[in-house]
Protein backbone atom coordinates (compact mmCIF):
# COMPACT_ATOMS: atom_id res chain seq x y z
CA UNK A 1 0.00 0.00 0.00
CA UNK A 2 1.80 3.43 -0.70
CA UNK A 3 0.87 7.02 1.23
CA UNK A 4 -0.31 8.23 -1.98
CA UNK A 5 -3.29 5.59 -1.71
CA UNK A 6 -3.79 5.95 2.13
CA UNK A 7 -4.32 9.23 1.68
CA UNK A 8 -6.74 9.09 -0.40
CA UNK A 9 -8.96 6.29 1.41
CA UNK A 10 -8.53 9.05 4.29
CA UNK A 11 -9.70 11.74 1.74
CA UNK A 12 -12.98 9.29 0.99
CA UNK A 13 -13.09 9.20 4.61
CA UNK A 14 -13.99 12.47 5.61
CA UNK A 15 -16.17 12.89 2.16
CA UNK A 16 -18.35 9.96 3.37
CA UNK A 17 -18.69 11.79 6.95
CA UNK A 18 -19.66 14.89 5.43
CA UNK A 19 -22.11 13.43 2.69
CA UNK A 20 -24.03 11.40 5.98
CA UNK A 21 -23.44 14.22 8.46
CA UNK A 22 -22.35 17.45 7.08
CA UNK A 23 -21.52 18.94 10.73
CA UNK A 24 -19.42 16.30 11.91
CA UNK A 25 -15.74 17.26 13.07
CA UNK A 26 -13.02 14.08 13.50
CA UNK A 27 -9.47 13.52 12.98
CA UNK A 28 -8.02 10.15 11.65
CA UNK A 29 -4.39 9.60 12.71
CA UNK A 30 -4.40 6.03 10.72
CA UNK A 31 -5.51 4.52 7.49
CA UNK A 32 -9.32 3.69 7.19
CA UNK A 33 -9.79 0.32 5.80
CA UNK A 34 -11.59 -1.48 8.13
CA UNK A 35 -13.79 -0.81 11.60
CA UNK A 36 -10.43 -1.37 13.84
CA UNK A 37 -9.79 2.14 12.00
CA UNK A 38 -12.82 3.18 12.52
CA UNK A 39 -13.09 2.47 15.46
CA UNK A 40 -9.70 4.74 16.18
CA UNK A 41 -11.37 8.41 15.20
CA UNK A 42 -10.93 10.98 17.09
CA UNK A 43 -14.51 12.45 17.54
CA UNK A 44 -14.17 16.09 18.10
CA UNK A 45 -17.04 17.17 20.64
CA UNK A 46 -16.17 20.34 21.98
CA UNK A 47 -13.77 22.42 23.58
CA UNK A 48 -12.09 22.98 26.58
CA UNK A 49 -12.08 26.95 28.21
CA UNK A 50 -8.56 26.78 26.61
CA UNK A 51 -10.01 26.26 23.15
CA UNK A 52 -8.26 22.72 22.78
CA UNK A 53 -10.70 20.05 21.14
CA UNK A 54 -12.41 17.94 23.33
CA UNK A 55 -12.09 14.39 21.90
CA UNK A 56 -13.58 10.81 22.31
CA UNK A 57 -13.26 7.70 20.36
CA UNK A 58 -16.47 6.92 21.47
CA UNK A 59 -18.40 7.39 18.25
CA UNK A 60 -21.09 10.14 19.46
CA UNK A 61 -23.01 9.89 16.60
CA UNK A 62 -25.74 7.21 16.09
CA UNK A 63 -25.84 7.70 12.44
CA UNK A 64 -22.40 7.06 11.74
CA UNK A 65 -21.52 3.59 11.19
CA UNK A 66 -18.37 1.88 10.21
CA UNK A 67 -20.89 0.41 7.30
CA UNK A 68 -22.63 3.39 6.07
CA UNK A 69 -19.43 5.52 5.85
CA UNK A 70 -17.86 2.44 4.03
CA UNK A 71 -21.06 2.21 1.82
CA UNK A 72 -20.43 6.28 1.01
CA UNK A 73 -16.72 5.61 0.58
CA UNK A 74 -17.36 2.80 -2.10
CA UNK A 75 -19.72 4.92 -3.91
CA UNK A 76 -16.91 7.51 -4.14
CA UNK A 77 -14.47 4.71 -4.93
CA UNK A 78 -16.69 4.22 -8.37
CA UNK A 79 -16.23 7.76 -9.31
CA UNK A 80 -12.86 7.57 -10.32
Amino acid sequence: MSSSEQMIRIDKFYQAIKTLKADVICSVNNDMQNESDFNKVEWITGENSNGTAITTTTNPHAELTWTKVKEEMDKLWAII
